[in-house]
């Protein structure tokens, strides 16, 4: 009987040079990665194929595998990534001249800073006798910290070619330039965040593949992320809204921002180039991220809209960020003036704000008040936008990416420390207008431990009658329906403490509705805990303020507190005073004394 001629031709199946084509083939598939060119030897007779270990590199870009060496594909892939790593770090560079091998320091702290960085940029699988964490610092500072202390033993076999070097300096024998991997990795690794960034924005559905077409406010945006650190991190959580039937239905003539929801609302309908978006989008940008908004205050909203929009629209033509689209605000004579300075100089102007428009279109503020869509969960604002100024003027900077206004450099920097909340500034305001009282010592009253020593005379300490007089303050509280308990509750303990902390022995306290109520000078210790509230009924807080104004009792210097909910009617303070309301609250009145917005 013949054997089958076909048994003869059928070969034996390679299941090292399989599992290494596989973990070839997961590397290639890390776009970052698969851009650093490297070519693999396989040879047995190859003299730097580690005998114990996987892969070896060498500084021409090969790496060095024996062809009968045995592993998982995901191991392989870790080896390799591992090896394309050094590369794409520049541990490995190709130089002309004769080379200086890297010490043990050297090899293991490089390994160090792969197996790091592979921590976090998972391909493969990491081998289970590796450590599961790393020291900080950089290749220089770990060898030079392990020369001088010695190298721990967990580090010393950290690489891929086993007890021997996985990296080889050679001499660069071509007649071209030395290839640069680090410069190629950096690249390819810039343009995958880039693409998770869009990915991550809706501009894109996967990382695999070509992206969709972008629109050009779209590019913008991306030009920010990859191009433009001082705004980068802003646009990274910017959500842009092109929709034209929304903007039509809220007048929305070419953008309008709402930082509260991190949404920039764009009228697609509207022709511009890729520059001039990219001024449009910085506008709205920085409209959200200095709170031009939060920082209107008692100003028209409209007109304080737009003396931010001539700030800003200065600083965007200085800085050169894109091209201004005709018909914007700017003005160069008022270069280096703050928005509040620029307000006053148009609050004025009748004729002139009758022709001013923002971004929105005339008549209207390009910052909204609430999301136009609907509600959803957001973040910490001030924190993120603070957050992402702070560090895109930090690496702006680092980069010397050009010049900077100094108007916009102050107020990023103005950012980087927050107000005070209200109960630190309520307790300078006390420190500053109610005075400790200060004791007398006298012999006339002896001192208690006069009883001790009935030899020695001793000089008591007390408080005359005028100190206290003096070292006092008045409480105007507003109790009608509308006023919040937690507010009431809040703004007494702490004026209860800041008074019994600076010695104030009692406070003249008045309760405002309908009427007002005198429940005359009270302990300071009891304003929050017994005082029974009077009245519900409505706000009238004149009579209060007028029957401190005449009261004998009640020192002339002495400064006034007014505790409300801003639904009162309009007061004359005729000394110093000052205001507790809500946050959120407005008074309807332009207050003459410090306002401290109760959180």
């Amino acid at each position: 009987m013949s054997r089958n001629p076909a048994n003869k031709t059928k070969k034996k199946r390679d299941l090292a040079a399989e599992a290494f084509a596989e973990g070839m083939r997961l590397v290639k598939a890390n776009p970052a990665l698969a851009a650093v060119e490297f070519s693999v030897c396989r040879h047995e007779e190859c003299k730097f194929a580690p005998r114990d270990g996987l892969v070896c590199v060498d500084s021409d870009g090969d790496l060095h595998a024996h062809p009968h060496r045995l592993a998982e594909p995901a191991a392989w892939a870790w080896a390799i990534a591992h090896a394309v790593l050094h590369l794409g770090f520049g541990h490995v560079p190709a130089a002309k001249g004769e080379r200086t091998q890297p010490d043990r320091y050297d090899l293991a702290a490089r390994c160090v800073v792969v197996n790091r960085f592979l921590l976090n940029f998972t391909v493969g699988e990491t081998p289970e006798e590796l450590p599961a964490s790393y020291p900080d610092g950089d290749e220089e500072h770990l060898a030079a910290r392990w020369r001088r202390d010695g190298l721990p033993p967990a580090y010393e076999r950290c690489g891929t070619a086993g007890d021997e070097p996985d990296q080889v300096l050679l001499r660069w024998a071509g007649w071209m330039q030395p290839p640069d991997w680090q410069l190629a990795f950096a690249t390819a690794l810039t343009r995958t965040v880039s693409a998770a960034m869009d990915m991550a924005g809706g501009r894109r559905d996967s990382l695999d593949g070509e992206a969709p077409r972008l629109r050009p406010w779209q590019r913008a945006l991306s030009w920010f992320i990859s191009s433009y650190p001082l705004l980068g991190g802003i646009a990274a959580g910017i959500k842009l809204v092109a929709d034209a039937e929304l903007a039509r239905t809220h007048g929305i003539s070419v953008a309008a921002v709402n930082p509260e929801a991190g949404e920039i609302y764009i009228n697609p309908l509207r022709r511009f180039d890729d520059e001039e978006w990219r001024f449009i989008l910085a506008h709205e940008m920085l409209h959200a991220a200095l709170r031009h908004g939060d920082r209107c205050g008692t100003r028209d909203p409209y007109l304080f809209n737009i003396a931010c929009d001539y700030v800003i629209n200065g600083w965007l033509s200085d800085m050169q960020v894109g091209t201004m689209p005709e018909g914007l605000l700017y003005d160069p004579r008022l270069a280096g003036l703050s928005s509040e300075e620029v307000y006053d100089r148009i609050a004025g102007d009748l004729r002139r704000r009758r022709r001013l428009a923002t971004l929105r279109g005339k008549g209207v503020g390009d910052i909204l008040g609430g999301p136009l869509g609907a509600p959803g969960d957001y973040c910490d604002l001030d924190e993120f936008y603070r957050r992402g100024l702070a560090r895109g003027l930090d690496l702006h900077e680092q980069q010397e990416r050009g010049y900077l206004p100094g108007g916009l450099v102050e107020e990023i920097r103005a950012l980087s420390h927050p107000p005070l909340p209200w109960d630190a500034r309520l307790a300078r305001w006390f420190d500053e207008f109610v005075p400790s009282p200060q004791p007398v010592r006298t012999y006339a009253r002896p001192a208690r431990r006069q009883a001790a020593t009935p030899d020695i005379p001793r000089a008591g300490r007390y408080f005359p009658p005028e100190e206290i007089a003096r070292c006092t303050f008045g409480v105007v509280l507003d109790t009608s329906g509308s006023m919040d308990r937690v507010l009431l509750g809040k703004a007494l303990g702490a004026i209860a403490s800041y008074a019994e902390a600076r010695d104030v022995p009692a406070a003249r306290v008045v309760f405002c509705d309908a009427a007002p109520h005198d429940a005359g000078y009270l302990p300071v210790t009891e304003i929050a805990g017994r005082v029974r509230v009077h009245g519900r009924g409505g706000t009238v807080l004149q009579p209060g303020i007028d029957l401190l104004h005449r009261a004998d009792d009640f020192p002339p210097g002495a400064p006034v507190l007014v505790i409300t909910d801003g639904w009162c009617d309009v007061l004359r303070v005729r000394r110093e005073h000052a205001y507790l309301i809500p946050q959120g609250a407005r008074l309807p009145f332009t207050a003459r004394g410090p306002v401290f917005r109760v959180s």
